[in-house]
Order: structure tokens, then C-alpha cells, then sequence
């Protein structure tokens, strides 16, 4: 009985969810460690070809071999990873300069940026409700920025912009990505990662462009250095958790639905207060815990109001994993 437990479909979504967000946070943690030694071109350059190989080597023969990286949609990959690559540089340099769990709340407002895109580009409709969240959610990321206050720091936008190119992956997936494989779309993530972490080593990596001023600007363009072989780990931990943590969470999304799987999520946040405490002793004030608050609150309540929907049409289409990690 406890064998076929724990293989039924919603635990085991619930589990890979679960584990993806630990590898995500984890992940995070990492780069700000990592973002006062190295430039973040070479760290996501590090961390994609660590990624890629466990992909192919661990998760590919699993998945039926070689034949699972084929695809006739190219162009929507490359979309995709172009999102993603977005993502990735606007959340890591705004994680240079915040707080682990502040930045984390921050991104959480794509729930919120999904369903307007969702309105905008899918000509989906919204009623009262999911505009109420939105109202919710926006109000609490202006209680996390402060703006017109000497707490407000302009680098608190770039997980905003983050969320806006999770967003855009989200809406992609939705619009075209039913036929792919989650391990497909894994694969050219990290590919597109790679070739982009390229090209910012060639044209930026001799660091030739790099003022120190600005913590989040200087990580982008501080020359590459030499690795030091005590940070092995934290790049191991990079690039396993960026290839284990996709795969998990589109796992996820196979095993249940996406109303099911999504608040799993949002045990990102409870992790990213523990890690910063934990590792960088940093504890958000009382007004950002609210603001947090109602950032979660109205990205579930949009996540719930959407299963509703869904199920009234019978057509519940599968979330997208989060690549943003």
C-alpha cells in the first residue's frame, strides 16, 4: 500500500514541486554567494553546461534517449530561452544587491503579470475576482518597494522585470508548447543559455565596461576570473539545481494540475526568509513581511480562481515549469 501511495498522481506532483523549489532557492543562495567573485555571464555559463550534462547523462536516458531532443518548433524554443535568458540575468542582478526572501516576493507578482498577459495576448477573459488579486498583489509590491521613500532602491525593479519574462515564457508555453517534452524544452533552455553567456564573454567579459558603483551592474560586467577551488561546490549546486529543479517542476505539471501543483510553489518564500537568516543573517522588516504577504495571497487566490475557470471549460491546459531558476 505505502509503494502505491507514494506513486499516485498528486503526491508525487506535490513531492517534485516540493524538491524543485528547494534546488530553485537553493540555487539562488548560491549565486549570491557567488556574485562578489565571478561576472554572472560566467556563472550562468558554468552552471548551463553543469546543467546540460545532467540532463543528458542522468534524465535523457529516462526519457527514451536522444530521439526526446528533436523538435520541429525551434523557433518557439529559441523564444523561449531568449525569456528565460531575461529572467535569469534581471533576477540575478537584482539578487545581488537584495535580500534573498525580498527579491523572491518580488518575483511573485508573475502570477499576477501572467493573467494580464493572459488577457492581453490570449484574449482570455477575467472577471472581478482575478482583477481583485491583481489590484492585491500589485498594493503589495509597493509595500515591499517603498517607492517615494529613501527605502526604495531602483534595483528592487529587476526581479519585477524577471517576473515579466517569466511571464512571457508562461504565455509561450501556453500558446505552443503542448507537443514538447519537458526535457526537451529543459535541453534548449540551456542551450540558449550558453550561447547567450557566450556572446556576453566575448563582448563584455574582459571586464573593460565594469564600474564598481553599482553592486548589480558590476556583477553583470565585472571581468571573468580565475575559479577558486573552494566555490566547486556552489557551482555543482548551481548546476544540478538548475537542471533537477526544471525537470522536477515540469514533472510536476505532468502528474497533476496546475491549480494543484502552484502553491507548492510558494514554499519558496517561508525557504528564502530560512536561508537568509540562516546564511546571510538578514531578516525583512514588519512592512515587508505584509507586502510579502499580500503578494503570495493574491498569486494563490489568481491560481485558484483559475482552476475554477479551467474546469468549467474542461479543458485545463498543464502549467509550464518554471525555468526562471
Amino acid at each position: 500500500m505505502f509503494k502505491r501511495l507514494i506513486l499516485t498522481g498528486p503526491i508525487t506532483a506535490a513531492l517534485c514541486a516540493m524538491a524543485a523549489v528547494t534546488f530553485f532557492t537553493l540555487n539562488d543562495v548560491s549565486i549570491k554567494l557567488l556574485s562578489g567573485g565571478y561576472a554572472l555571464h560566467q556563472i550562468m555559463l558554468i552552471r548551463s553546461a553543469i546543467g546540460i550534462l545532467v540532463l543528458l547523462m542522468l534524465f535523457m536516458p529516462l526519457q527514451g534517449g536522444f530521439a526526446i531532443l528533436k523538435t520541429k518548433q525551434l523557433g518557439f524554443h529559441l523564444m523561449r530561452g531568449m525569456a528565460v535568458v531575461f529572467a535569469n540575468l534581471t533576477f540575478f542582478l537584482g539578487l545581488a544587491e537584495l535580500q534573498v526572501a525580498e527579491a523572491t516576493a518580488i518575483f511573485f507578482v508573475s502570477p499576477l503579470l501572467i493573467t494580464l498577459f493572459s488577457i492581453i495576448f490570449l484574449k482570455e477573459q477575467v472577471g472581478f475576482h482575478r482583477w481583485s488579486a491583481l489590484v492585491v498583489g500589485m498594493i503589495g509590491i509597493l509595500v515591499i518597494l517603498r517607492p517615494g521613500t529613501d527605502a526604495f532602491k531602483i534595483v528592487s525593479l529587476l526581479p519585477i522585470a524577471a517576473a515579466v519574462g517569466y511571464a512571457v515564457l508562461n504565455v509561450l508555453t501556453r500558446y505552443s508548447g503542448k507537443t514538447e517534452s519537458a526535457l526537451t524544452m529543459s535541453f534548449y533552455i540551456q542551450v540558449t543559455l550558453i550561447m547567450i553567456s557566450l556572446g556576453f564573454w566575448v563582448c563584455v567579459g574582459d571586464g573593460r565596461y565594469a564600474t564598481p558603483d553599482s553592486p548589480a551592474l558590476y556583477f553583470l560586467l565585472r571581468e571573468w576570473t580565475v575559479f577558486d577551488p573552494g566555490d566547486w561546490y556552489l557551482f555543482l549546486i548551481i548546476g544540478f539545481g538548475s537542471a533537477a529543479g526544471g525537470f522536477l517542476i515540469a514533472q510536476a505539471y505532468r502528474h497533476a494540475e496546475a491549480a494543484y501543483v502552484a502553491p507548492f510553489e510558494y514554499i519558496a518564500m517561508p525557504l528564502s526568509i530560512f536561508w537568509g537568516y540562516m546564511i546571510f543573517q538578514n531578516i525583512p522588516d514588519g512592512q515587508s513581511l505584509i507586502g510579502m504577504t499580500l503578494v503570495v495571497a493574491s498569486g494563490l487566490y489568481c491560481v485558484w480562481r483559475e482552476s475554477i475557470k479551467h474546469k468549467k471549460i474542461h479543458d485545463e491546459p498543464r502549467g509550464s515549469p518554471r525555468y526562471r531558476r
